[in-house]
């Protein structure tokens, strides 16, 4: 495995976590205190590791060659059942505080790789920055995507008028209590459209970061 992979996992783990932690404090401060009760809001990579989706898979994507690298971190737990604030949109707060936290990592490390080519910062370091930009990009915008159990089902969800909230939400339930289900069509989406969502991501990245 050569160093860019070993800095890819390195870069998609710990902004995994991130995005986990997120949801639990944005869970945490809507009422809900489960992920803090349960010591999920800590930056300890340990705390969070799915020994799969955090090690094995992005290894395995990274040692095919696979051009889409992916994986994901113990889903942080929450009680909507909780929440005192936020209302309907409580649940879709929760949700979007994943890949808005990789959206913040993508543009600060953009900033920091438009700032440094103009100030003479080593190319490596620049190249170092923008894998940190390319994986969150596509954590943020995967994670959108209205599939269960992505987070972005349960923003469409709270945005759905009520009749057709209702039926997406049984739709929902299906998938999220069936998880292979769930999992299997996003790996069907992974298999039919990573080639053409990889180049989509890289190409955005590049834009951001001025690269």
């Amino acid at each position: 495995m050569g160093l860019d992979a070993i800095f890819l996992i390195v870069i998609l783990i710990f902004s995994v976590v991130l995005h986990e932690v997120a949801h639990g404090v944005a869970a945490n401060a809507l009422g809900d205190p489960t992920a803090r009760l349960e010591g999920r809001l800590t930056l300890n990579p340990i705390n969070h590791l799915d020994p799969f989706g955090s090690v094995l898979l992005p290894a395995l994507l990274a040692l095919s060659g696979s051009p889409f690298l992916f994986g994901w971190a113990k889903p942080v737990p929450y009680n909507p059942y909780n929440f005192r604030k936020g209302g309907r949109w409580a649940e879709a707060m929760v949700a979007g505080a994943g890949p808005a936290t990789n959206i913040l990592l993508a543009v600060i490390f953009a900033a920091f790789i438009r700032v440094g080519g103009a100030y003479g910062i080593a190319q490596d370091m620049l190249q170092l920055g923008f894998l940190v930009v390319l994986v969150n990009v596509m954590l943020a915008i995967f994670n959108l995507i209205p599939i269960p159990p992505l987070d972005g089902s349960k923003i469409l969800d709270a945005i759905l008028p009520y009749p057709l909230s209702h039926m997406y939400r049984r739709f929902r339930a299906l998938l999220e209590f069936n998880i292979f289900l769930g999992f299997g069509i996003v790996v069907v989406f992974i298999l039919v459209f990573g080639g053409v969502f990889a180049q989509f991501i890289i190409a955005f990245a590049a834009a951001l970061a001025g690269m």
